[in-house]
């Protein structure tokens, strides 16, 4: 599958149109792990699930590094539980809603051994821990009838070592057995991802792997789709690589037409949007956290963000996700202590093009730097309406759903040198956005130029988020000064105050 970058323009109405009525453009995702986010009324019957070599763990522990298990061959640490389930999640709905989610992502939930679940035992089955296909059609439900999705992490480059399909393939004479890729020569007889012994990988190239993964009319992919899950998040899909995951993404439109596949690729991610609907965008995350860090000039990081963009093309990046971080990577404020330094990468979140992803606790000020720390159970404790880190969550929340420019608007870089600033922009005047970020240690006065030929001499511009001084704009420049590790948001004001306004006809 092929997916053209060109957008036709000939109508600029009718463009917009279409990206608004598509729920993959700008949503804001929330992310769940279902073990760590709300504790099971009913773990007294659930006891027996968390048998050795697991373990169940008080809701107010922190998790913390183990030991490996032989016999096992996990990490202590993959195998201890907090005892979050599908219906506890449920309940708590009304909360995810609250933040504004469009979409809820849950990492996998699939039957395996492990508490982190990137480890199938059995695609098909959900992890009896978590409840049952029962419990995931209730949420799926209860979503929809929110006006939400559901998207499901979809591990399908690996199995785990428990897989009965990997157990079968032992076998020299099995049928499975081209399913792995099985050799002498490697250490443990067959190739594994990243090494890691309790995860085998599957041998993709095969067509009877592909019919079964995401082909045939009952393979994993198209079943849960038809079920009410409205798409997948890949793990380590540039594992997968270009040409399967596009056979993917084309058959899971075939099965459910305008359903969401987004890749975990940490690479530029140019080549991949050509197989793939989006990407988690760490490329993007790396510009804004190494702005923010001062390790790239904000004039450089515009340059970066405006030639991948080109480059990816703009309908792929407002479905790729924006992420700042996930239970693989520390948590926002351990990465950056510093609060104004926090507020820019939400401010950059927000503003810059794409869907913003929100990992489940962040917005409440959880701490946690390497896995298993970012993967602490959800801290209901600090859910007040005065925590000033979800009250600043709110504020960008709410804004990127009251303005269209922010969900689905074109990206036009703006020309300056020591301010990063853009502007987002549809074809309606009046929602023009203009995004001005200071990162450094002192305030900065500048003159950048926005290439917006509907902007008009001595506009007036309300500050919707942010401060700025000294505003004044006249044939494209805008003088403006921003304070320290700051920003400003700004559209311009189109009506008039008493009866002239020179943007009445544009």
């Amino acid at each position: 599958m092929q997916q053209s970058h060109e957008t036709v323009r000939l109508d600029p109405i009718e463009t917009f149109r279409k990206r608004e009525a598509d729920w993959r453009n700008g949503a804001l995702v929330y992310q769940v792990l279902v073990d760590r986010f709300a504790p099971s009324k009913h773990l007294d019957q659930k006891q027996a699930l968390y048998a050795h070599p697991r373990s169940l763990m008080p809701w107010n522990e922190v998790p913390l590094a183990g030991s490996f298990v032989p016999e096992a061959k996990y990490w202590s640490h993959e195998l201890a539980f907090w005892g979050g389930d599908l219906e506890s999640l449920t309940e708590r709905l009304d909360y995810i809603q609250s933040l504004g989610t469009d979409v809820l992502y849950l990492n996998p939930i699939c039957l395996s051994l492990s508490n982190h679940k990137y480890d199938a035992t059995d695609y098909a089955k959900i992890s009896p821990e978590y409840g049952t296909r029962k419990d995931l059609k209730r949420l799926i439900e209860e979503l929809h009838r929110r006006g939400m999705k559901l998207m499901l992490d979809g591990v399908f480059n690996h199995v785990g070592v428990n897989n009965p399909l990997f157990l079968a393939a032992k076998d020299p004479s099995h049928p499975k057995r081209s399913w792995f890729d099985f050799k002498e020569e490697y250490p443990e007889g067959v190739r594994l991802w990243a090494d890691v012994k309790s995860l085998p990988e599957l041998n993709l190239e095969q067509d009877e792997v592909k019919d079964y993964l995401f082909r045939k009319p009952d393979s994993i992919i198209r079943s849960y789709l038809r079920e009410g899950v409205d798409g997948w998040r890949l793990d380590v899909a540039f594992d997968i690589g270009f040409s399967i995951l596009a056979e993917l993404t084309a058959a899971a439109h075939a099965e459910k037409p305008g359903s969401m596949i987004v890749g975990e690729i940490w690479n530029y991610p140019e080549q991949w949007l050509k197989s793939i609907d989006g990407v988690m965008n760490f490329t993007l995350r790396e510009i804004i956290l190494r702005t923010i860090r001062r390790d790239i000039a904000p004039a450089t990081a515009g340059r970066m963000i405006e030639s991948m963009i080109e480059d990816a093309g703009i309908e792929a990046i407002l479905k790729s996700w924006i992420v700042l971080d996930n239970h693989d990577v520390p948590r926002l404020n351990f990465q950056l202590p510093d609060p104004f330094d926090q507020a820019l990468a939400l401010a950059l979140q927000f503003t810059l093009p794409g869907s913003p992803n929100l990992y489940y606790g962040t917005e409440l000020g959880m701490e946690g730097g390497q896995d298993p720390a970012n993967r602490a159970p959800m801290r209901w404790d600090l859910y007040n309406e005065q925590n000033p880190v979800l009250r600043q969550t709110l504020h960008w929340t709410r804004l990127h759903k009251a303005e269209r420019a922010l969900r689905i608007g074109d990206y036009i870089p703006a020309i300056g040198d020591r301010l990063l600033a853009f502007e987002r922009r549809t074809d309606r005047v009046e929602e023009t956005i203009l995004v001005l970020i200071n990162p450094t240690d002192g305030e900065i006065r500048e003159h950048v130029l926005f290439k917006d030929s509907k902007l008009m001499n001595y506009s007036a511009f309300e500050i919707v988020a942010g401060s700025v001084s000294n505003l004044h704009f006249m044939a494209g420049l805008l003088d403006a000064t921003v304070p320290a590790k700051s920003y400003a948001v700004l559209k311009p004001v189109v009506k008039a105050s008493k009866s002239y306004t020179p943007y009445k006809r544009v």
